[in-house]
């Protein structure tokens, strides 16, 4: 994405190696994935089964976790993981309902005798992927199941891979999840979209996953919802000369070691902090346990970009629309409120993308690759539907039918014209 913009030179760019093979993995990728989906479809369970030893290594006996099984699960957390756990929850849920609050019916007389209106309807079923990943991520049904009960949704499943951790089905336990699933991966989204005998199907499917995952999402869309296409995950810093270059290394790699292709940068102002932090990375990197994973992030996808001046900054930021957006700069409020595309915004020093990856009550569920562009992250509105009504009295029929009328016969549309007139014809109307 750096196209050399005006004003913007780079002091470190992505290596050589990500862009490419990236695009060279996803026409395998794809056909992969519709082998998968028309698997789960003609042989439903069976199909779960076979891929589960096939891509697992695990045997399914039940699909389902049973409620004792969740129950044991639950009580196998230690007391701190439960209480931080429960703490999180109740966070994401305070802040779902207060967004929730913001999203209201309406009901307007737009002309005398129209009416019009919409009503805010929870979305019936939801499916939460849960990913197993390469580490435990407790948060993520948090994230995803949460915001689905504040809403209203009548029925919330989740699937995780069956070699997910214990502490990963207490969570969707206690996040409140209705039901809970030992199906990973492509054929989770398969299932959830279409259903077996065993996952029911759902309207709208919610949760970041690998790419089978990602790819599995978008060849359902359309016979269910998602919430997004996410790629791995990105943070980008924002910073001027006052910022403190081992902060934002140091934020830099905590992003770093969720994937090999995280994207992690900073665009600064001041070529010092530019070295400083370049420096520190790699000064890091020798001393951090998962420095195979974030240094090979930071080496194929990481960039370090110098801008002429604040201006130019914003322009490239918005330019990046990076899905974790950090703002370290001596007015970091006032920058913050110039910038227009982002997942989510962090201001100040002390906002760290991860206490909202892990607690303190944003959603972790965003958009990335330049989605910010078009679109925010996942929140309770993802969960609800906005939908539109109208009713009518004869003086607003009298004020629309004759333009309606008019417009169908331009159109050529005489059925259209004979319904707005058979309105028109009826009563003291006529």
């Amino acid at each position: 994405m750096n196209d050399n913009p005006q004003g913007v030179t780079f002091v470190k760019t992505p290596g050589r190696g990500g862009a490419a093979s990236q695009m060279a993995d996803q026409a395998g990728i794809e056909a992969a994935v519709r082998e998968i989906i028309a698997g789960v479809r003609a042989d439903g369970d069976a199909a779960l089964r076979r891929y589960s030893a096939g891509f697992d290594h695990v045997e399914l006996k039940d699909i389902e976790v049973s409620m004792a099984d969740r129950a044991r699960a639950v009580a196998g957390l230690a007391p701190q993981m439960r209480a931080d756990t429960e703490f999180a929850i109740a966070n994401v849920r305070d802040f779902a309902r207060a967004q929730l609050g913001t999203i209201g019916s309406l009901e307007v007389e737009t002309i005398p005798g129209v009416h019009l209106g919409h009503s805010v309807i929870p979305i019936r079923r939801i499916g939460a992927y849960v990913p197993g990943g390469r580490y435990p991520l407790l948060s993520a049904p948090v994230m995803t199941i949460v915001p689905a009960r504040v809403a209203g949704c009548e029925e919330v499943i989740a699937c995780l891979p069956p070699g997910a951790h214990h502490a990963m089905i207490a969570g969707c336990h206690l996040a409140g999840a209705d039901r809970i699933f030992r199906v990973g991966g492509a054929q989770a989204i398969a299932a959830m979209a279409y259903g077996t005998a065993s996952v029911p199907a759902v309207d709208k499917i919610v949760g970041p996953g690998n790419a089978y995952v990602n790819e599995a999402k978008r060849q359902v869309f359309g016979r269910v919802g998602i919430d997004q296409l996410a790629g791995p995950s990105e943070i980008f810093v924002l910073a001027d000369a006052s910022a403190d270059p081992v902060m934002i290394a140091t934020d830099l790699l905590a992003q770093a070691e969720h994937d090999v292709r995280t994207r992690v940068g900073l665009i600064t102002t001041d070529a010092a902090m530019a070295q400083a932090v370049l420096a520190e990375v790699e000064r890091q990197l020798s001393t951090l346990s998962t420095a195979s994973v974030a240094g090979a992030a930071w080496r194929d996808y990481g960039e370090i970009a110098l801008c002429e001046n604040e201006a130019v900054m914003v322009a490239y930021s918005d330019h990046v629309a990076a899905e974790h957006l950090q703002v370290h700069t001596q007015d970091a409020m006032a920058l913050a409120g110039r910038l227009r595309n982002y997942g989510s915004l962090f201001i100040g020093e002390l906002a760290s993308v991860v206490y909202s990856d892990k607690c303190s009550g944003t959603n972790h569920t965003l958009p990335t690759m330049g989605a910010g562009r078009y679109t925010g992250g996942l929140w309770v509105g993802s969960f609800v539907k906005i939908c539109t009504r109208q009713w009518m009295e004869e003086r607003g029929v009298a004020a629309v039918a004759l333009p309606a009328m008019r417009q169908s016969e331009a159109e050529g549309l005489e059925g259209h014209r004979r319904a707005a007139a058979a309105r028109l014809s009826r009563g003291r109307l006529g």
